[in-house]
């Protein structure tokens, strides 16, 4: 790219008052000053400067709903190389990453973006976004495990916050039940730890929310953009 366009796309100055900037020598690349209006720069590569500051090229905001399969991590990278959900967005074309997190196992909403602003605010504690999860466990919880998962839990070395669980669907001749459970904590594989502590362990999990953001029409593997509505209601949670 032309060194006053890649200017011009990082939003610092027009390509004519770019060009003004370059023949000023106020512009450097890769630690030389650049007097060249025809140079040509690596955009992904070079390091460019303009009066010693560094720039780079605005990158469009992007916000992404996934149906996570099972069997995927939500790090960019794995240690083990397992399959990760960057793999399922790369036509995307910016790179994004998750907000929040699930676990190997876990299917259903996950949301991605570039907009680091954003997932700090939904990931920070201070933050309560209710999430909405379906679980298949193992037997039918009875009353008093409910009132126990819904008044917090010791697990480990912590108690976990006030949630709520209701049973959907049971089989007494099969001994399971489905459950929606709704919680505003993150912590690492909690929603299974919570069902375990009630000696009801999960058999499947999948997450269908968060806050108002209902995971609908995407199938399993699949992504598709927030709306602006939705994208509005995530930037005014407080």
């Amino acid at each position: 790219m032309r060194i006053n366009k890649y200017i011009a796309s990082c939003g610092i100055a027009s390509r004519r008052k770019a060009e003004e900037l370059i023949i000023e020598n106020r512009v450097k690349v890769n630690g030389k000053v650049i007097n060249e209006l025809s140079f040509q720069i690596n955009e992904t590569e070079d390091k460019v400067e303009v009066d010693g500051k560094l720039i780079g090229l605005e990158e469009e905001l992007v916000y992404i709903m996934l149906n996570k399969p099972e069997g995927y991590v939500t790090t960019v990278k794995d240690q083990f190389d397992r399959k990760s959900v960057i793999d399922l967005v790369k036509g995307v074309g910016a790179r994004v990453y998750p907000i929040g997190r699930l676990d190997y196992e876990t299917s259903g909403l996950l949301l991605l973006t570039n907009d680091g602003d954003l997932t700090y605010k939904l990931t920070h504690p201070k933050h309560e976004v209710d999430k909405i999860y379906v679980a298949t466990v193992k037997g039918i919880p009875n009353e008093a495990e409910i009132n126990n998962f819904e008044k917090g839990l010791y697990i480990e070395d912590y108690k976990t916050a006030p949630a709520k669980i209701k049973i959907v669907k049971k089989n007494i001749e099969k001994n399971y039940a489905v459950c929606e459970i709704k919680i505003h904590e993150g912590r690492n594989r909690q929603v299974r730890k919570m069902c375990r502590a009630i000696n009801h362990p999960v058999m499947n999990l999948r997450r269908k929310a968060m806050g108002k953001i209902v995971l609908k029409d995407v199938e399993i593997g699949q992504y598709r953009y927030l709306t602006n509505d939705e994208i509005n209601y995530l930037k005014k949670l407080k």
